[in-house]
């Protein structure tokens, strides 16, 4: 009964107050409630709906404060920690933090997401009956997902990683659910699980799926100088005893590049507000 009830949604009657819970009967069984997890205003015959979860002495409980993620239904909750031993600590709007534990996260630790970062999820229970959650599976994903319109080419969604893969990730869009594939050449550097990205449509299938860049448009990539240039700047810290006033020979032995091009590289990245010159020194803009 214990596993087959914790993390649902169910109705029961409101039987007494029994000094700081209250005594619920569910189908003739009875259950307590702290009176924190109900509204002032219960009172004794009521029959109101209950998530029900194992509180910390492995008794089943309730709570009014019902959950946007219960057992069998999927959405987004977010990272409100992280630990290295354990995995990610998420918010599904219940007023207790649920685990992902972490061999269900990617193996490369980097890849794990961050605070703030939201998971496509479910829940589900050990054997004795404490919450968890589970991450969306591609079967359930398919379930779910939007169909997209041939006019969505070009357009910049928002979207989280739900699945990553060496071959590319797939992401979910947010809040329409299209899902969206981007190749590992379409992309800088693999995404974050959970991570919040604008992705540009390039293609849209004939079941309604995308594909997408991670990639800016061409028209506005940095050229090979600047870029060479964004990195050095990156390499050392944000700064670099460099500017356009800088004498040309040491600008050829240190970029290899003649002053007239380390110029236009340099106002390519200060038009594109990436960074700033100040007192003879150029620094990379937060």
């Amino acid at each position: 009964m214990t596993n087959l009830h914790a993390g649902t949604i169910q109705t029961v009657r409101v039987l007494q107050r029994d000094g700081s819970r209250w005594l619920l009967d569910l189908d003739g069984i009875d259950l307590y409630m702290n009176a924190s997890e109900a509204p002032e205003e219960l009172t004794e015959g009521d029959s109101v709906e209950v998530f029900l979860f194992m509180n910390r002495r492995g008794e089943l409980a309730a709570s009014m404060q019902l959950p946007k993620t219960t057992m069998g239904t999927y959405g987004w909750a977010r990272v409100l920690r992280v630990d290295d031993k354990e995995g990610a600590y998420v918010d599904i709007g219940a007023s207790f933090e649920v685990l992902v534990n972490k061999a269900d996260l990617p193996r490369v630790r980097k890849l794990w997401p961050k605070i703030d970062d939201e998971l496509y999820m479910t829940l589900r229970t050990d054997p004795a009956g404490t919450l968890f959650g589970r991450l969306a599976t591609e079967e359930r994903v398919l379930e779910v997902i939007g169909t997209a319109e041939k006019w969505r080419m070009n357009d910049n969604l928002t979207a989280r990683p739900y699945r990553l893969l060496p071959v590319g990730s797939f992401l979910l869009s947010i809040p329409d659910n299209y899902r969206i594939f981007v190749h590992e050449s379409e992309m800088a550097a693999e995404p974050r699980l959970g991570e919040e990205l604008a992705v540009r449509i390039i293609d849209v299938q004939e079941d309604g799926t995308l594909n997408g860049s991670l990639l800016p448009r061409k028209q506005e990539r940095l050229d090979d100088d600047a870029e060479m240039i964004l990195g050095y700047l990156q390499e050392t810290g944000g700064k670099m005893p460099f500017t356009d006033k800088s004498n040309p020979d040491e600008i050829s032995e240190m970029f290899n590049l003649s002053k007239g091009a380390f110029k236009r590289a340099l106002g390519r990245l200060m038009k594109e507000s990436k960074i700033e010159q100040r007192d003879g020194w150029t620094f990379l803009k937060d």
